[in-house]
C-alpha cells in the first residue's frame, strides 16, 4: 500500500518561510512531486524531481521554492521562502512510476498540509 504522509503545513505572515515535508518510504525511483489546490481552484502542480534528479518548477513557483529528496531518509521537500497571500492552499505531495510533469495525474497522493500566509 503506497503511503505518503505530509507535514509542515501551518501559518505565516507574508515574505516568511515554511519547510513541508513527505515521507514517501520505498519509492526512490518513481517520479515526485509537490501540488497545491486552493478552495475554488484547480490542483496546481508546483515542482517534480525524477528518478535521476531532474527537476522542473512552475513558474509561478520557481525561484522562491526548492524541492529535493533525502534518499537516506526517504523524504521529499519543498522548501518555500518569499511566501505571499496567494500561496495558501492545501499542499499535496504526490509520485508516480511513470508520469514526472507538472499536471496532475499522478497516481499516489498524500492527504495533504494546509498552508497559510497571512498578508
Amino acid at each position: 500500500q503506497v503511503l505518503l504522509v505530509e507535514s509542515g503545513g501551518g501559518s505565516v505572515q507574508s515574505g516568511g518561510s515554511l519547510r513541508l515535508s513527505c515521507a514517501a518510504s520505498g519509492y526512490s525511483r518513481y517520479c515526485k512531486g509537490w501540488f497545491r489546490q486552493a478552495p475554488g481552484k484547480e490542483r496546481e502542480g508546483l515542482a517534480t524531481i525524477d528518478r535521476v534528479g531532474r527537476i522542473r518548477y512552475a513558474e509561478s513557483v520557481k525561484g522562491r521554492f526548492t524541492i529535493s529528496h533525502d534518499n537516506a531518509k526517504d523524504t521529499l521537500y519543498l522548501q518555500m521562502n518569499s511566501l505571499k497571500a496567494e500561496d495558501t492552499a492545501m499542499y499535496y505531495c504526490a509520485v508516480d512510476p511513470v508520469y514526472c510533469g507538472l499536471g496532475p495525474h499522478f497516481v499516489y497522493w498524500g492527504q495533504g498540509t494546509q498552508v497559510t500566509v497571512s498578508s
